[in-house]
């Protein structure tokens, strides 16, 4: 059996994943009306709860292979410093100045996104550059949603509960990567 391995980081990248998912998909869900904030909420904890075990069935079983890099990287912390300043900063302005705290969900999914596109540069993870591009995404659709009269619920469920599941998915499509598959080789 060969595969891709189980890289350094990859559980603590799941498990960051998969908690900042479910963060995503529990805050964001509550302004929608009865009963689907329970029915959003309960599958998203289904699936947290169904990745975790899958990553540590993961982890237990794929091979680990080389580091990419990793939290101790200079740029990782250079990348969240920008992240930390863009996402406060512009929290303020939306809150603050413009007084619209109903995109700021919008606006936190698209400076998460856009910080998957430089962690995919420095660490060479091609799985970000979808990462940050469907979050970008959904946080450009949750501006585009205000803009066109949507509630902040609907808001908060195209950028918020999208992210988080989206997330999820990044979560699961690493530990695919990981999985050991057959060696042709050895048939």
């Amino acid at each position: 059996m060969t595969g891709n391995g189980r890289p350094d980081g990859l559980v603590i990248g799941s498990l960051i994943a998969i908690s900042f998912g479910t963060a995503f998909v529990m805050v964001n869900s509550g302004g929608l009306p009865a009963p689907w904030p329970l029915v959003i909420r309960a599958a998203g904890a289904v699936v947290a709860v169904g990745l975790v075990v899958a990553l540590f069935r993961t982890a237990r079983t794929a091979q680990p292979v080389a580091a990419r890099g990793g939290f101790s990287d200079r740029r990782y912390w250079l990348i969240v410093a920008a992240e930390v300043v863009a996402l406060f900063g512009g929290l303020a302005v939306i809150n603050q100045v413009l007084e619209a705290p109903d995109v700021s969900v919008a606006w936190i999914a698209v400076v998460v996104g856009t910080h998957f596109f430089a962690l995919a540069w420095a660490w060479r993870m091609p799985l970000f550059h979808w990462l940050g591009a469907v979050m970008t995404a959904l946080g450009l659709a949750g501006f585009l949603a205000y803009a066109a009269g949507a509630s902040a619920a609907v808001v908060a469920l195209i950028a918020g509960v999208g992210s988080g599941f989206a997330l999820f998915g990044s979560a699961a499509a690493g530990m695919r990567g990981s999985r050991r598959v057959p060696d042709p080789a050895a048939a």
